[in-house]
C-alpha cells in the first residue's frame, strides 16, 4: 500500500489479527473509516460487530523530528485517566511500525459534539453558548491544576523557559518546512526573540492546542466530556494554553478551518470578550493578572504559522493526512501579519 493512500486506509485484516492478540474482549472483523478533517494525526472509527473504537496514528512518510508522537499522546491520556480533565479511555499502543506503517493507540469512542465555528451558530441560546465558554475555561483551569508529578507526568517536559524552548523549537520547525521565503515571519521571529519575557517559573500540563473544535460536549448538555488532539502536549506555560485559545477567537472566519471571531459582536451571542473571558481564568486559578500578554499572543500566531507552514510542506511532499493541506500554506503570511500588529500594542 503506498504512502498516500496508507493515510486513508488501514489493512483491516492485519490490524483485526493485531488487536485480536493485544486488546481485551476485542473480536474482529473490523472495518475502518477515516475521520474527515484534521491535518495531521491521521484518525480512524472501528467498528466491530459489538463495538467502536478509535484508532489514531502517525502519519506514514518522513516525519520531521518530534512531529505527530503518537505514543507521547497515548501517555498523556493515561495519565489523565483519574484527573478531573474529561479524556477519551485509551487501551493500546502500537509503537510496532511494521503493523499498519506507522505507530498507533487505540482508545474509547465517545459520544458527543465537535463545533468547528467559535461563534457556536448550532447553539440557539445566548444562555448556554456563555456556559459552553465558561465550561472551556473551567476544564482549561483544570488542565493547568493537574499534579503532574501525582500523574506521572513529571519527565514529560523539559526544565527552563519553556517561551524560549519553544522559540527555538518552532523557529527550527518553521526553517525546515519553510518553502518560500516570508518577510513578516522572519520580522516576527526577530521580535519575539527580542522580546522574550523573563522564566516566572511557572510550570503546568500544557495541552498546545486548546480550541473550541478540539473539545467535544456533550450530545445535549453544555458540558466537556472529552479533550481530544494531545499531540502537541508538554510541560509548559500554561498562559501558552489560554493566549492560544484567544488567538484563535482573534481569528476571522477566513483564516483556517476553525472559524475566529475577529470582528464579532459577542454580547448578543452571550460569547464572552477576550478581556471576559481571560478575568474567568485568572478568577478560577487565583491570580490577579497576566503581564506580558501581547507577548504570549503574538507568540501564538507564530507557532501556528510554523505548524501551518510544516501542513504545506507535508502536502507538497506528499504525506499530508488532509487533501486540503496545500491550502493551508497560504494562511502563513496572514498569521505573521496579525502578530506584527500585536508587537506595535494594537
Amino acid at each position: 500500500m503506498s504512502d498516500s493512500n496508507q493515510v486513508d486506509q488501514l489493512d483491516e485484516q492485519v490490524l483485526a489479527e493485531y488487536l485480536t492478540q493485544h486488546l481485551p474482549d476485542f473480536k474482529g472483523p473490523v472495518s475502518a473509516t477515516k475521520f474527515a478533517g484534521g491535518q495531521s494525526n491521521p484518525t480512524f472509527k472501528l467498528q466491530t460487530s459489538d463495538r467502536t473504537y478509535v484508532l489514531r496514528r502517525q502519519p506514514p512518510g518522513k516525519l520531521l523530528k518530534s512531529a505527530h508522537a503518537v505514543d507521547r499522546e497515548y501517555k498523556v491520556l493515561a495519565a489523565l485517566q483519574h484527573a478531573k480533565v474529561p479524556v477519551a479511555k485509551v487501551y493500546h499502543l502500537c509503537e510496532d511500525p511494521s503493523v499498519i506503517g506507522s505507530l498507533f493507540y487505540i482508545m474509547e469512542y465517545v459520544e458527543g459534539r465537535v463545533f468547528w465555528d467559535s461563534s457556536l451558530p448550532e447553539i440557539t441560546s445566548s444562555d448556554i453558548r456563555g456556559q459552553m465558554y465558561q465550561q472551556m475555561a473551567e476544564v482549561l483551569v483544570a488542565l493547568h491544576s493537574v499534579d503532574i508529578e501525582k500523574v506521572g507526568l513529571g519527565d514529560y517536559g523539559r526544565p527552563g523557559n519553556y517561551f524560549e524552548r519553544q522559540l527555538s523549537r518552532w523557529g527550527q520547525q518553521y526553517t525546515l518546512s519553510e518553502t518560500h521565503e516570508i518577510a513578516e515571519m522572519d520580522q516576527l521571529i526577530a521580535w519575539l526573540n527580542a522580546h522574550l519575557p523573563a522564566d516566572d517559573g511557572k510550570v503546568s500540563l500544557v495541552h498546545g492546542d486548546y480550541r473550541m473544535d478540539n473539545l467535544m460536549f456533550h450530545v445535549s448538555e453544555p458540558k466537556i466530556v472529552a479533550v481530544l488532539d494531545w499531540e502537541l502536549s508538554t510541560l509548559g506555560h500554561p498562559y501558552a494554553d489560554l493566549a492560544y485559545q484567544c488567538m484563535q477567537l482573534r481569528l476571522p472566519e477566513n483564516v483556517g478551518k476553525a472559524t475566529g471571531l475577529g470582528g464579532v459582536d459577542r454580547a448578543p451571542l452571550g460569547i464572552p470578550t477576550e478581556q471576559e473571558y481571560v478575568a474567568t481564568y485568572c478568577r478560577l486559578m487565583g491570580i490577579d493578572n497576566i503581564p506580558n500578554w501581547n507577548f504570549y499572543l503574538a507568540f501564538s500566531f507564530f507557532r501556528l504559522a510554523a505548524i501551518a507552514q510544516g501542513v504545506a510542506k507535508r502536502a507538497q511532499d506528499g504525506n499530508a493526512s488532509n487533501k486540503e493541506a496545500m491550502k493551508v500554506g497560504a494562511i502563513v503570511q496572514p498569521l505573521a501579519q496579525y502578530a506584527l500588529q500585536l508587537t506595535q500594542g494594537r
